[in-house]
């Protein structure tokens, strides 16, 4: 009973001056609001980074020819498509591969004319980079097999060349040669720079023996290798596989092998850190927050001195008076903090309508800031509460 005495009248006397009361809880209102609204943004870019990530390949390894442990006297390193067909065959946890050859050429269509990225690879590479169709077909091993001069274009290439009018069946010059539009992906955005929309694929045969020309005694040299692991668990095998095919093939290790997921995990640390970061900064305001409280209780114990001598005649101890001016102080902060919260969320929820990412705000967040402004309220209420109720009840009747 006189617990809730004391907070029905820690509540009369912040009523009473409620602008002040307002005034006070502003800090702590701006603190909560900035930790929940940053905290909430950090976990939805986190999220959004790895979905990015993940939608451009599952469990996706890379391999490239590497000269880092190479001697002066050694050839060139280099990954063909023989290597390709060995990794694919004699490697059971690889799932889908992607051989390619990259090139930046120029594209035609009557008047029009564009420049970009051409990728000469297999049907593979539409499962390592989840590429889907918006109409037509993509590349099929028959096409391999008789270089066929076949293309499918990204969404914004076509739309650049062709304008509203579909491009299936019609042929566009590539560098100096013509090819047969035999399909146009759906927009998948863009990655690290590389806009996969504006990127064209035609078979790696057909790169090799009419765009790009390239040749080597060992067979058709490849950039690098996308390869998609069986699953999440296989990654590691398939690094392990792919890495002891192409040494017994090459007889010493000129390449690497790169995880997505490595990269994923990365990502995921660097966000996360970012996020700590942030809500570190925003934790400041609240800390300036306490101060208002401890300023303002200040006041009020100086305002009330004549109260608390009056209430300590009749009786008040020392724990009473204590317990009085912390419930005041914990009620400032963690009203503060409930405004703050919502203001925070009603934030994060605007950001979301306007923008990619999706914000997580989870009730450990809204409760741990609840907790913190509570426990401001408590460590900067002390010093005023123990001021007032040490006070002397004679000392404080004269003032």
């Amino acid at each position: 009973m006189q617990f809730i005495e004391n907070i029905q009248m820690a509540a009369k006397n912040l009523n009473a001056n409620r602008l002040r009361s307002l005034l006070t809880m502003l800090g702590i209102i701006i603190g909560n609001a900035s930790v929940i609204t940053m905290v909430a943004l950090g976990e939805g870019a986190k999220q959004f980074t790895q979905d990015q990530l993940e939608s451009f390949g599952p469990n996706q390894l890379t391999i490239f020819a590497s000269d880092e442990d190479l001697g002066p006297n050694d050839d060139a390193a280099e990954i063909t498509l023989a290597d390709v067909d060995a990794i694919a065959s004699q490697a059971p946890a690889v799932l889908e591969i992607a051989p390619q050859i990259n090139a930046q050429l120029q594209f035609t269509y009557g008047s029009r004319s564009r420049s970009g990225s051409v990728i000469g690879t297999t049907p593979g590479i539409g499962y390592v980079r989840s590429l889907t169709l918006a109409k037509g077909r993509f590349l099929t091993s028959t096409d391999l097999e008789q270089h066929a001069p076949v293309i499918v274009l990204g969404s914004a290439l076509e739309k650049r060349l062709f304008g509203e009018a579909s491009a299936l069946g019609k042929m566009v010059q590539v560098g100096d040669f013509n090819f047969q539009v035999m399909g146009v992906m759906t927009s998948k955005g863009t990655l690290f720079g590389v806009n996969y929309d504006e990127t064209a694929y035609v078979p790696i045969t057909t790169m090799a023996y009419q765009l790009s020309g390239r040749q080597s005694p060992n067979g058709i040299p490849i950039d690098f290798l996308e390869i998609s692991a069986q699953d999440s668990e296989s990654i590691r095998a398939a690094a392990f596989q792919i890495s002891n095919i192409l040494t017994r093939r090459h007889g010493k290790k000129n390449f690497s092998v790169w995880a997505n997921k490595s990269f994923q995990d990365m990502v995921a640390k660097i966000t996360a850190g970012l996020s700590l970061m942030l809500a570190a900064i925003a934790s400041i305001s609240l800390l300036v927050g306490g101060i208002g409280v401890m300023n303002i209780m200040l006041v009020s114990v100086t305002e009330r001195t004549h109260e608390i001598g009056l209430r300590k005649a009749i009786g008040a101890t020392q724990r009473v008076i204590l317990t009085q001016f912390l419930i005041e102080a914990i009620i400032l902060s963690v009203a503060g903090g409930v405004i703050g919260i919502g203001l925070g969320t009603s934030g994060a929820v605007m950001v979301a309508a306007f923008s990619p990412l999706k914000p997580g705000i989870t009730v450990n967040s809204i409760l741990l800031a609840t907790g913190v402004s509570g426990t401001i309220g408590l460590i900067f209420g002390v010093v005023p509460a123990r001021q007032a109720a040490r006070l002397d009840p004679i000392v404080a009747l004269r003032s």
